[in-house]
């Protein structure tokens, strides 16, 4: 009987990247490549430099999401 294959993890799912793409970021938040440079842009999501690239770092869209939950709750 054969083995099932097992897919490789895409991309965005591999846990062991540490900066993403805006691109990947993106689409972790479910949100448009423009709409993420905007929140990159005021400072609400994080990223970091690397030569002429952006990198978001891996937790940082998990963090902006604890930071609407947290404004949510508290309103």
């Amino acid at each position: 009987m054969d083995e099932p294959t097992t897919l490789p993890l895409a991309p965005t799912e591999d846990p062991t990247l540490v900066l993403l793409k805006v691109e990947e970021a993106a689409r972790r938040l479910r949100i448009g490549r423009t709409t993420c440079y905007a929140l990159i842009r005021s400072g609400e999501l994080g990223s970091v430099p690397v030569g002429r690239l952006r990198r978001v770092p891996a937790d940082a869209p998990a963090a902006y999401v604890a930071r609407l939950r947290a404004a949510q709750s508290a309103a």
